[in-house]
């Protein structure tokens, strides 16, 4: 078992780190340019005269994967010295829209940052809640299959599969599903097996994606016609990531059956980004000590040729940034893709507030995920509606006030009014975004029209696009019709 003075004295060491993340980032940045000077991305961009955050911004262009993928794509034929020193240890292996497959590098240097990330975040748990016992029962964590493929003599494979080689030794031998199991490529038939071994065992910590834990749990009540207290007494800790909570938190709730506590993680192909520090505070603690130097734009200048790039001493609170990384994994200027908020500077505490290429502004109107997870779980509350998935899409109608979003919505329990639920979601949505808001006074949009989903319809989706379990995640907000088209066939 972790002792809770062990943990007491590393999270000590957490928050010392933590208040001089300014100064720390700044010597991150300059080591690793130094270690990167004589590789080819350090040549050809000069790193012998960064002197500098000035010389660094100059010197480095933002990029997304696009932008580096020459540079990869060497490393992948089996080049030596290009983004980092020799070759990676594995790549983290991706789908992305545009892309295709994508070869994330993880370096004997990084591959530390995503193991101690959620590490800390177990030992900031222990060190503010006082339980440890959770340690002592089994721990489930719902990830990809730990089988990984040859990409050129590196092993290539889903982060999570990855992570799963590197689990530590007082976690793994509580550590479910079993091996073979987690081996299981297909999610159903995987999940099945998950939980055959699981549902007479003592399962005290849980984690994964919340709607794929939500399938979980469904299973087992399903099996049982039991609450998950029911089954599993001691389960006391749900550790969650890669998607906003709240929309999926009622329903999670309902099926446990009790209160238990939540630690909520930012893990991500290319680092891990942050993680909950504190049970009392709102907001993630950014890993500012674990060799990714950040940087910060601002999220109307991301399309911009030469937009603002911060470091993080020079950002302000509650102003939505999209998020750049340099690691030790060879990553300079990139873009990940995600967007965060500051809802602290002492320390450094963060919310991830969408991503780049999800949100709706056919109009104008640049809604955000953040805003609507927001207005769709406080309309719940009020209606007592349980949500199960949803997406939104534009429906752009000629003429003046036809168009409008429209909410793809698989309710686990209905509103009794339909009417008044949409009036009130469209109203909290207004009340967060003062564009969307003009747009429904100015009659240039109707007020949002809800299309009810039947039951598995999402999960139906995904498993049609190849995309279901592991560490997928369905797209909450979209400028075309794409998905839209997709789901009417899973309409109620």
């Amino acid at each position: 078992m972790i002792s809770k003075p062990y943990a007491k004295f590393a999270t000590k060491k957490l928050r010392v780190a933590a208040d001089k993340a300014v100064e720390i980032q700044l010597q991150i940045m300059s080591e690793l340019v130094g270690k990167a000077m004589h590789t080819q991305f350090g040549k050809d961009h000069h790193f012998s005269s960064i002197r500098n955050y000035v010389d660094f911004k100059e010197a480095i262009p933002v990029k997304d994967y696009e932008g580096l993928r020459p540079y990869i794509d060497r490393i992948v034929k089996g080049e030596y010295n290009i983004l980092w020193e020799g070759r990676p240890i594995y790549f983290a292996e991706t789908s992305g829209t545009t892309s295709g497959v994508k070869y994330i590098p993880i370096t004997k240097e990084s591959i530390s940052n995503h193991i101690n990330g959620a590490r800390n975040a177990l030992l900031a748990y222990i060190t503010n809640s006082g339980n440890a016992q959770f340690v002592d029962g089994k721990l489930i964590f719902l990830s990809g299959s730990p089988i990984l493929h040859d990409t050129n003599g590196i092993p290539t494979g889903r982060l999570s599969g990855i992570v799963n080689h590197h689990i530590p030794s007082y976690l793994t031998k509580n550590q479910m599903p079993s091996y073979d199991t987690n081996c299981v490529d297909d999610w159903e038939q995987k999940l099945d097996k998950i939980v055959e071994e699981t549902i007479s065992k003592d399962m005290t910590l849980i984690s994964g994606i919340p709607p794929w834990m939500q399938m979980y749990f469904d299973r087992l009540i399903a099996k049982t016609d039991k609450k998950i207290k029911d089954i599993f007494p001691n389960f006391s800790v749900m550790v969650y990531g890669g998607v906003n909570f709240d929309p999926y938190k009622k329903k999670l709730f309902d099926s446990i059956g009790k209160s238990v506590d939540t630690v909520e993680l930012y893990p991500a192909s290319e680092g891990f980004i942050a993680f909950q520090d504190n049970m009392e505070n709102e907001g993630l603690l950014l890993n500012t000590n674990a060799g990714i130097f950040y940087e910060f734009i601002p999220t109307e200048e991301i399309f911009d040729e030469n937009p603002t790039r911060l470091h993080l001493g020079e950002v302000e609170l509650d102003k939505n940034y999209a998020l750049v990384i340099n690691s030790n994994a060879g990553l300079w200027g990139y873009l990940i893709g995600d967007t965060v908020k500051f809802i602290s500077l002492q320390p450094y505490r963060i919310n991830v507030t969408g991503r780049i290429k999800h949100f709706i502004s056919a109009f104008g109107e640049h809604v955000i995920g953040e805003e609507v997870d927001w207005a769709i779980a406080k309309a719940s509350e009020e209606h007592n509606v349980e949500i199960t998935e949803f997406t939104i899409a534009p429906m752009v109608v000629q003429g003046d006030g036809q168009s409008y979003h429209e909410w793809f919505i698989e309710f686990t329990k209905m509103p009794e009014n339909l009417t008044a639920f949409v009036e009130t979601l469209d109203n909290h949505l207004r009340s967060r975004n003062e564009y969307y808001d003009d747009l429904i006074k100015g009659n240039i949009l109707q007020k949002l029209h809800i299309t009810p989903i039947q039951k598995d319809g999402f999960i139906n989706y995904m498993k049609s696009i190849g995309k279901l379990g592991g560490q997928n995640k369905l797209p909450r907000l979209s400028n075309d019709r794409k998905i839209a088209e997709a789901m009417e066939k899973f309409k109620l």
